[in-house]
């Protein structure tokens, strides 16, 4: 039995979503899959299938976690994971570490591994589905250009906990429960 897809996240504000669709234009390159601005977040922890009768006790484990709001930045442009890109993300400034460490200790009481890799702030604007030099180069130079680019700031004030259904059209999240911090 399949579960249901689950990740906890920060949405950015719309304002945020907006200067996206612009900075994504000046990147586009072939092989490139521009993520919708519409659907770009911050992803605190991804859960993959969690069992349909496990999703009210990490919505309860995640109602316990404590932090304050805090002010993010939306700065830099860059690749994972290097000369062989396979996500471009914009990197974030913000103190992320308290609420990522505090959502790690309540789905690690749940039973989900901690993210062994440690957790870097970012949100993801590309993927490219197959690598290859060319694309790489070219897409890492047009990367280059934008790579101090700087969209702002927004406060975070709450995180979620997401339904993630793959279609062949893109995903389509839905919230399953907010937490405001």
């Amino acid at each position: 039995m399949t579960g249901i897809r689950c990740f906890v996240a920060v949405d950015l504000p719309e304002e945020m979503r907006e200067k996206v669709g612009p900075l994504q234009s000046k990147i586009a390159t072939e092989g490139l899959r521009l993520v919708r601005p519409d659907l770009v977040h911050v992803t605190i922890k991804f859960l993959g299938d969690v069992p349909a009768e496990k999703v009210e006790r990490v919505k309860k484990a995640l109602a316990a976690v404590r932090a304050a709001p805090f002010t993010a930045r939306l700065v830099g442009l860059g690749a994972f994971p290097g000369r062989s890109v396979r996500v471009v993300w914009l990197g974030l400034e913000g103190d992320f570490s308290q609420l990522s460490a505090e959502v790690e200790a309540a789905t690690k009481s749940l039973g989900f591994p901690p993210e062994e890799r440690g957790f870097t702030p970012h949100v993801t604007i590309g993927r490219v589905g197959r690598p290859n030099a060319g694309t790489s180069r070219e897409l890492l130079a047009k990367i280059g250009l934008q790579s101090t680019v700087d969209l702002g700031s927004f406060t975070v004030e709450e995180f979620y906990l997401k339904k993630s259904t793959l279609t062949p059209g893109g995903p389509i999240y839905e919230d399953l429960a907010e937490f405001p911090l």
